[in-house]
């Protein structure tokens, strides 16, 4: 959290005059900052090796120097690592309304263990409604009370009742919900 907070420091547009806007509710953390990514930098690119290019250099350096960022460009690796060593599901990471948004996610709690279908549906179609690029590996994460097979049992069933389609490829498309 202390990263992504720092990320949206450093990589603010400042000129805009939106303050960072962190949104906490009971199940996620968001955090979004106005600003652009490089044109050399797309979204997906962040999740990867990459260079630096700070949005405000003059910030970053002062936060080097202050010790706030260890090494320029390892903002999104940082974050993940953590969270694999935390064994919690990554952040969504989305360029959405003009700036960056990060969102932390909290597991979905297991509030009866003699769980219905009807319940697991009901918990499937209201995560990929919240984030449609889910995968099947994060969606049995954030479920946690279910197996991989069980999700891909799930997610199999809704596609053949027309509840959800898969649009684009496996990696890098999305879930949508056909509306009834």
């Amino acid at each position: 959290m202390r990263e992504a907070v720092t990320n949206a420091i450093v990589h603010k547009d400042y000129s805009s005059g939106i303050p960072i806007q962190i949104s906490v509710y009971e199940d996620k953390i968001i955090i979004w900052n106005a600003g652009r990514l490089p044109d050399i930098l797309p979204i997906e690119r962040l999740l990867e090796k990459h260079p630096s290019i700070p949005y405000n250099p003059l910030i970053a350096t002062a936060f080097f120097r202050a010790g706030y960022i260890e090494a320029w460009g390892r903002g999104i690796e940082k974050i993940r690592q953590e969270c694999k060593k935390a064994k919690t599901l990554e952040p969504h990471i989305a360029y959405d309304f003009g700036g960056l948004m990060v969102t932390f996610r909290a597991r979905v709690p297991d509030t009866n263990s003699g769980q219905t279908t009807q319940k697991t549906t009901q918990k499937i179609l209201a995560i990929l409604k919240d984030n449609p690029k889910i995968s099947r590996v994060e969606l049995t994460h954030l479920l946690g009370n279910i197996t991989d097979k069980g999700v891909k049992y799930h997610l199999n069933k809704l596609k053949q009742e027309n509840r959800i389609r898969r649009v684009g490829p496996d990696k890098g498309g999305y879930w949508e919900i056909v509306e009834q």
